[in-house]
């Protein structure tokens, strides 16, 4: 049985973000841009893998942040404060 989690953050230039995010994501994750929200589904067998890849997201998430600001030096970064997952399934 599989264990999911899907996040999802609101950005200025949410499609920049998703691009510095996507050299990181692994083959258990799948990002995508709905308007000015980036959102990334994740999927793993273990609860431990998922908290692993939700936590290492996480990270990848905040230095997308502070690479597409310094890309785009005119514009002021969004990121919806904390990550925060507003699906997040424990099946075990």
């Amino acid at each position: 049985m599989s264990r999911r989690a899907t996040i999802r953050t609101e950005h200025d230039d949410a499609e920049l973000v998703a691009r510095a995010l996507e050299p990181d994501n692994t083959d258990e994750m799948e990002t995508t841009v709905e308007a000015d929200t980036v959102v990334t589904h994740i999927e793993r067998e273990t609860t431990g893998g998922l908290h692993s890849t939700v936590d290492d997201y996480v990270v990848n998430l905040a230095v997308a942040v502070d690479v597409t600001a310094t890309a785009a030096p005119n514009r002021q970064p969004t990121d919806a404060g904390s990550a925060s997952t507003r699906q997040h399934d424990n099946n075990e």
